[in-house]
């Protein structure tokens, strides 16, 4: 029987506890957003299946506890990473000023085998709030720290309202598959449930 060659790909959300990592995966995945805060203890992730081109991958998105107390939980799931997405809150200084903290503590804990090039992604979130009157970093300045650290990718998002959050996600995806750690997963199409038809493309447009 042929089989259709499956990738899994692993992505780390971080970032201070309340910027909305939690929100933006469940966006992302479920397309659903709850005003309902509950931190998160710990780890937690969500899969969601991918197509560019012919192949299908399965990124699978681990969120984690922003509280430093959970920290020392994330040794484990930091290992492995193919791409780590770094959370900010528009409206919040400190958020934007410990990214820093947070990639230099992957980078330690993740030990990638070239750390340098290793694929980071940050999101900008909650653009919504107070129609943006809140914000109090400025694109410009998100920019230019994303310039300084090897021009990573920077999207400007809002979980709430669904803004930018598939876009960023898919360049989320192209980065960790470019990232090389692939692990690969074989399904034989005889599992398949219902019919036997191509998945169906993500729209990725890039």
């Amino acid at each position: 029987m042929p089989s259709r060659r499956r990738t899994l790909l692993k992505v780390i959300i971080l970032g201070d506890s309340g910027v909305g990592k939690t929100s933006l995966m469940n966006q992302y995945v479920n397309k659903k957003f709850s005003n309902q805060y509950k931190a998160t203890i710990g780890a937690d992730f969500l899969t969601k299946e991918v197509q560019f081109e012919d192949r299908l991958f399965t990124l699978q998105i681990w969120d984690t506890a922003g509280q430093e107390r959970f920290q020392s939980l994330g040794v484990a799931f930091y290992r492995g990473a193919d791409c780590c997405v770094l959370v900010y809150d528009v409206n919040s200084m400190k958020s934007f000023d410990n990214l820093n903290n947070w990639r230099e503590e992957f980078l330690i804990q993740a030990s990638p085998s070239d750390p340098d090039n290793f694929p980071f992604v940050v999101l900008g979130n909650k653009i919504d709030v107070d129609g943006g009157n809140s914000r109090v970093v400025s694109e410009k300045k998100a920019r230019a720290w994303c310039a300084s650290k090897g021009n990573i990718p920077y999207f400007e998002t809002s979980a709430k309202e669904g803004i930018n959050v598939e876009e960023a996600f898919q360049c989320i995806a192209k980065n960790a598959l470019k990232s090389g750690e692939e692990e690969e997963i074989y399904l034989p199409d005889t599992i398949d449930v219902g019919n036997s038809s191509q998945p169906r493309s993500s729209g990725c447009e890039c």
